[in-house]
């Protein structure tokens, strides 16, 4: 059990925290993980000081995650850079501007699908439109909480597939498989669920009009989206897509006038700073589960969970329940899937999972949870920007719902079979 205890140090020391105090943000997850990293290096007996540490180093700086690090520095700086330039903006207005009135709902959807799924991002797809849903909302007398939520299931969507997603770049550092290839497996559930949630829409919103007074569109300012989403596909190396996307930013924002040269350096540090407590957790996390490995606890874990375990199919419902039970701790999918991602891919390993459906199922159900939880940082930020209580927003998250049945249905049928 002293294998397992610095984990089981993290999960009561911010759930217990977090729940005492009634606010899952009152404990900061890289405190906790601070902790248990020193507790995990105390209790590790039996060798020197020196030797405990350099362990938890060398778990904290493998090749996987200093990858992991270069990719969340330049996806912060190209995030940054990008919203500063007007890509956000403008990105916005295009989508608006291409719905038909009657398919307002459907549109928005479609929208928040596009734009998450260039920016890799969910809360800067909630940001972006929650202000613009909310006005549409109260301009056309629709429910407040089913438009925020229409904004909040489309963040997910892009989060769940973007190539330069922290939840995509996590789970296919972690199993070991090329974005576009996990990107192809994971499109077999989001497409589907993304298709019926779109139909719901169009039933519902067949009464309700766009607005009138949308910004023009800058069409410039897409290319950097455009030229991500193009060469991730075409299986570019992430690193050299965000790298483009960074200077197209810089150069298509200075030649308009966007910015100066200085401002997109400053644009590009408060990026890179920005990423500064997702690289923490996640060489703090990594170090943790080195210790932890080497006491033989993630055997312990694999043996707990796997004893009942036949095939496939019950290694990939043990995997899909192992991070969907982190994530409702930690309310962070990123950190769920960073967490669990090294017992995950043993797991498959021993049962033959293929790592691009284990990576899909890592995902999905992760982005499945984050977004049906109201202490989430998204539906909070969602929450906070509509004015409106969190908890009314869930029962409008169609998308994450419908994503997590077909994951399930997935599982069961051993669909896609290519992957299964």
């Amino acid at each position: 059990m002293r294998a397992l205890s610095p984990l089981i140090v993290f999960i009561t020391l911010y759930l217990g925290t977090s729940l005492i105090a009634g606010d899952f943000y009152k404990m900061p997850i890289s405190v906790a993980f601070l902790i248990a990293s020193i507790f995990a290096v105390a209790v590790y007996g039996g060798v020197p000081l020196r030797q405990r540490i350099t362990t938890f180093s060398r778990g904290a700086g493998t090749d996987n995650i200093m990858q992991m690090v270069w990719i969340f520095v330049l996806a912060g700086a190209f995030a940054s850079t990008a919203k500063d330039m007007g890509c956000i903006d403008a990105t916005v207005s295009l989508s608006l501007r291409l719905l038909p009135d009657n398919m307002l709902l459907a549109g928005l959807f479609i929208g928040a699908c596009f734009i998450s799924l260039s920016i890799g991002t969910s809360v800067g797809t909630i940001v972006a439109l929650t202000p613009i849903a909310t006005g549409i909302a109260h301009s056309t007398g629709a429910n407040v909480p089913m438009m925020i939520a229409i904004v909040v299931g489309g963040a997910f969507f892009g989060d769940n597939l973007s190539f330069i997603s922290d939840t995509t770049i996590a789970a296919t550092s972690t199993q070991g498989c090329k974005q576009s290839d996990k990107f192809k497996a994971n499109a077999f559930l989001a497409v589907p669920a993304a298709v019926i949630v779109i139909a719901l829409y169009a039933y519902l919103g067949h009464a309700i009009h766009a607005p009138q007074d949308i910004a023009q569109v800058k069409y410039v300012k897409i290319l950097p989206y455009l030229a991500v989403l193009c060469t991730a596909i075409l299986g570019m190396n992430v690193m050299a897509v965000l790298t483009l996307g960074l200077l197209l930013t810089g150069a298509i924002g200075i030649l308009d006038g966007s910015f100066g040269i200085f401002d997109w350096l400053q644009s590009v540090n408060t990026g890179i700073l920005g990423m500064g407590e997702l690289i923490t957790i996640t060489i703090l996390a990594s170090g943790l589960l080195e210790i932890v490995t080497v006491n033989g606890g993630i055997d312990q874990i694999i043996r707990l969970l796997t004893k009942r375990i036949k095939g496939k199919r019950g290694a990939e419902f043990c995997i899909a329940m192992l991070v969907g039970s982190v994530n409702l701790c930690t309310a962070n999918n990123t950190v769920a899937i960073i967490t669990v991602g090294a017992i995950a891919k043993q797991i498959g390993d021993r049962f033959g999972v293929d790592s691009r459906k284990c990576a899909s199922i890592l995902d999905t159900v992760s982005c499945c949870v984050q977004g049906c939880i109201p202490y989430g940082a998204q539906i909070l930020m969602a929450a906070g920007l509509a004015a409106v209580n969190p908890v009314s927003i869930v029962p409008y998250l169609y998308y994450p719902f419908c994503i997590g049945i077909i994951t399930i249905l997935a599982i069961l049928a051993r669909f896609p079979k290519r992957y299964s």
